[in-house]
């Protein structure tokens, strides 16, 4: 089934207007509408030009094409916005490749799908290649050919805590933060049972977490007994914090209550819930990198997974050319900016991450310091089952054994095949 939905149409030229867009009642019917391959006339098909993004991002999106439509009037097609979730584009796309939008947003993770696929093709606009920071271009790029055009830095996450609670000391260590909690019966939250949370606690040990050489297979090893800091000395850390009475495992939803209730002080998360905290916590809203944990006897820092958003052009799309113009318009300096200053996003674009407003964020700058400590995520699908058994158990407070823990990496490392 389809999962492309029609949001909001934006006429570059009055000719090609999609009848009744102006139109209220119009909009709100055909806003959920599913395009399946009959979903466009053929010739509006021919004349469409599709605009992919989240759906959080749709009213940037239309501010963004209206500016396009009035800064470039000789454009031939009309454009068009439409929805999925940036998250799982790959598996939307991959799965109805000829009804695919012409220009979409994705997370970087998917890259190389879409580039073995053809969807993408090489990218080589200079200004794109020099005018972003270089490891959102790396993140953009296979080979050494970069394949898609970055959009933001700043999909990874850090520590937000509240000044009214913590000093700037309390919150480098992991111990400072929930002996702090526990003794004021307050809570630290952290979605141990996420995968892409808990590599936090492995990244910066020594121990491997990567796709193989065939790009979906996972090289893994968090189950070693040679390590200077084992699979095991790390599982019991990660239990010992489970117990913790300061500590809550939770995702965001937790973090964002308990800030509001006051029984949250503390907790990991991205720069997408930095609004709704400066709204609890105000002025005392805090956002550093990770702390230090404590493992096999001593203080580790804590890693992270570093992400960023990029747009792709259909390389099999009949109007690529103008495609192309539209992706380098949606990235440029000023819509990143624009991008931070409606939805709080890091901008990629160097100049972009240089303005006072930018350097001003509490959140882009711990996104930025904690980058020193972060990887790219780059792991096949077997990871996140196995993981979030692993998480689920040590948040709970209990200690795999190494008969279990050796079970779920060899799940972890299996082929797709078993």
């Amino acid at each position: 089934m389809n999962s492309w939905r029609k949001v909001l149409p934006v006429p570059l030229i009055g000719a090609m207007v999609l009848a009744g867009c102006g139109s209220g009642s119009t909009t709100k019917e055909t806003k959920n509408k599913t395009l399946g391959t009959s979903g466009l006339q053929k010739e509006s098909k021919d004349t469409v030009l599709r605009v992919s993004g989240a759906e959080e991002d749709a009213q940037l999106l239309k501010q963004i094409m209206e500016s396009f439509k009035k800064d470039n009037p000789d454009c031939p097609y009309t454009l068009e916005q439409v929805v999925f979730s940036e998250s799982n584009a790959r598996d939307a796309i991959l799965g109805d490749i000829n009804n695919a939008p012409d220009v979409f947003t994705f997370a970087d993770d998917q890259l190389r799908a879409l580039v073995a696929s053809g969807v993408l093709g090489e990218v080589t606009d200079q200004e794109v290649l020099s005018g972003n920071v270089k490891a959102s271009v790396d993140a953009a790029s296979v080979n050494g050919k970069t394949y898609a055009y970055p959009l933001t830095a700043d999909n990874g996450y850090f520590l937000y805590y509240n000044k009214s609670f913590y000093s700037e000391d309390d919150v480098k260590t992991m111990d400072g933060l929930l002996t702090k909690a526990a003794a004021k019966k307050k809570k630290v939250t952290m979605d141990m049972s996420s995968g892409w949370y808990l590599y936090a606690f492995y990244g910066n040990t020594g121990m491997k977490l990567e796709l193989a050489e065939d790009g979906i297979t996972n090289v893994c090893n968090w189950n070693s007994k040679k390590n200077k800091i084992t699979g095991m000395d790390v599982a019991k850390a990660m239990a010992a914090i489970g117990r913790s009475a300061g500590f809550k495992s939770g995702g965001d939803d937790v973090l964002a209550a308990g800030a509001k209730d006051g029984s949250v002080v503390a907790g990991v998360s991205g720069v997408w819930e930095a609004n709704a905290l400066k709204e609890v916590w105000g002025d005392n809203l805090g956002a550093v990198k990770l702390p230090t944990y404590s493992v096999a006897g001593q203080q580790l820092q804590m890693a992270s997974f570093a992400g960023y958003k990029m747009v792709g052009v259909n390389h099999f799309s009949a109007k690529e050319e103008w495609a192309k113009k539209f992706a380098i318009y949606l990235t440029n300096q000023d819509n990143q900016t624009l991008r931070f200053q409606l939805r709080g996003q890091g901008p990629s674009n160097t100049k972009a991450s240089e303005s006072a407003e930018v350097k001003a964020s509490p959140a882009i700058q711990a996104i930025l310091t904690q980058s020193e400590f972060s990887s790219l995520q780059r792991v096949g699908g077997n990871f996140w089952a196995p993981a979030t058994e692993l998480g689920t158990m040590v948040a709970s407070g209990s200690v795999p054994s190494q008969k279990q823990l050796d079970k779920l990496i060899k799940q972890i490392t299996a082929s797709v095949a078993e």
